[in-house]
């Protein structure tokens, strides 16, 4: 799940000075599950457009927003508004903004901050378990990311400033993600895979645009 959250609306404005007539759109996925760009928040920030003096030329929910094909298809069938707009406003993560930005020629601009990917606890909850790096080794951590989950994101156990509480001493509120790993591998009876040696990550974050195609994928 791709955390996001609504930029403040001056910034948005900012963004949008000099383009008065706005195309909006939301995602059925992560952004719907995070509140932000589901049909409720794409319909308030109508409103609050409305209220600003833009006009907004038409909606849509992509389904998702990071399916170019599919958002392709969804323009093509609101084709007049989306000619009407001056700019389309992106209300899902960054990777659904280039999305739109491939799928249209009009300026596209973001009304959100991409956070984190992570799990939704509870309703309106959500907690940062993975930072996208393309090198997992969660089986030889108990399936908890030190990458993430470590204040430092050391890989071969604590920096050794744990406190007494089992608490990081970056913040103190957090629990040491090592603590947890050590934990959790020894209620698994799998300690011995702290003894495997985690070399460096290749450069992280990965550089360079990267594309994944699977065999036999057509979309």
């Amino acid at each position: 799940m791709t955390i996001s959250e609504l930029k403040a609306m001056e910034d948005i404005l900012a963004c949008l000075e000099g383009q008065d007539r706005i195309f909006l759109v939301g995602c059925s996925d992560c952004a719907t599950v995070v509140q932000v760009g589901g049909e409720e928040q794409v319909k308030e920030m109508a409103e609050k457009l409305k209220e600003h003096g833009k006009t907004v030329t038409g909606t849509i929910i992509g389904e998702p927003g990071c399916h170019l094909l599919h958002l392709k298809q969804q323009l093509r069938q609101n084709r007049e508004a989306l000619q009407a707009a001056d700019a389309v406003l992106v209300m899902s993560c960054g990777t659904g903004a280039q999305t739109a930005a491939q799928a249209t020629d009009k300026p596209v601009h973001t009304a959100t901050n991409t956070l984190f990917l992570g799990c939704v606890e509870r309703f309106g909850q959500f907690a940062e378990l993975c930072s996208a790096c393309g090198q997992c080794t969660l089986e030889k951590t108990g399936m908890i990311c030190p990458v993430t989950r470590c204040s430092k994101g050391l890989q071969n156990g604590p920096c050794g400033g744990t406190t007494a509480e089992g608490k990081c001493e970056v913040d103190p509120e957090t629990d040491c993600a090592w603590l947890l790993v050590y934990q959790k591998l020894k209620e698994k009876n799998a300690l011995d895979s702290l003894k495997e040696y985690v070399g460096p990550k290749d450069s992280f974050p990965h550089p360079g645009h990267r594309k994944l195609e699977r065999e036999g994928g057509k979309e």
